[in-house]
């Protein structure tokens, strides 16, 4: 199995450690689509999923989820979170498990999720001390000095009801000088590129683990298609993510360098667990 760069204890340490001012964005991967970031007081959680309930749940059907990646972190250890995202219901995204545990150490934080998520997550929450906040693919929320705006994502189809509500979605955070995009899954739309070049997104967290039909699940990105949508909407350093974590649903990163490198396009691989400081906005990646 997978060892994470830094673990549990060394991991907490090194998120306490970090500085936490204005010109200084950190940003720790946490496996699969999670990644906590810290800046200026604030941290804001993307799509953590820091459980097994995967691995138990399709333990004996013929879809395991098998883990490659050990956990790097117990939810109820991470405190002070205040922002948390679910792109969508997909249980790696949306995980109760992970949820109700990190509302343990960090009672009251706001989860952010599509309208057509609400009812499930209520559902997997149960009684967990946790704020919901509805943001679709074309809403904007502005709070406490965070700017989040709702992105379409086609994971595999961009889908939206009649009252407007979204069933999967990429959010772009702006937190101080920092502009970050997470997709959540998604793959290639022209409207998604279209939509998030109207920011100017120093950080970007893309899947890479493709669309692979015989997997019996939605599909993603995969390395070439990470590479080229970070150049098409010039983002300032893109990571990759969604790979490592299940040995169904994989691929490696090496495709995703190669192209980064062949378009010119600043990227940066991390572990899980690793760290990742930006100083001030456009700047090279400190590790």
């Amino acid at each position: 199995m997978i060892q994470p760069l830094q673990k549990d204890e060394a991991l907490l340490a090194d998120i306490a450690g970090a500085s936490n001012d204005e010109e200084t964005l950190h940003v720790w991967w946490l496996g699969q689509s999670g990644f906590l970031l810290q800046h200026d007081g604030v941290r804001f959680l993307f799509d953590p999923y820091l459980s097994d309930s995967l691995t138990q749940k399709y333990a004996t059907t013929d879809k395991p989820h098998v883990r490659m990646t050990q956990r790097c972190v117990d939810p109820k250890d991470l405190t002070g979170v205040h922002w948390v995202t679910a792109t969508h219901a997909h249980t790696d995204h949306l995980d109760g498990d992970t949820l109700r545990a990190l509302a343990l150490g960090s009672p009251g934080y706001t989860l952010v999720l599509p309208g057509l998520v609400v009812d499930e997550a209520i559902r997997r929450l149960g009684d967990a001390e946790v704020t919901l906040m509805e943001l679709n693919q074309n809403d904007a929320s502005f709070r406490g000095g965070i700017q989040i705006h709702g992105v379409p994502a086609a994971h595999n189809e961009i889908v939206v009801d009649d009252y407007s509500r979204s069933q999967c979605v990429g959010y772009i955070v702006q937190l101080g000088p920092f502009t970050i995009y997470h997709s959540g899954d998604t793959l290639w739309h022209p409207e998604i590129v279209a939509r998030v070049r109207e920011f100017d997104c120093d950080l970007m967290f893309l899947p890479i683990n493709g669309n692979k039909p015989e997997r019996r699940v939605a599909g993603n990105l995969n390395g070439t298609e990470a590479a080229a949508f970070a150049k098409a909407c010039a983002a300032g350093l893109v990571v990759p993510c969604h790979y490592e974590m299940f040995e169904f649903n994989t691929a490696s990163p090496d495709e995703f360098v190669e192209v980064c490198e062949r378009l010119a396009q600043p990227y940066q691989v991390l572990r899980c667990g690793e760290r990742l400081t930006l100083r001030q906005a456009k700047s090279i990646p400190n590790l």
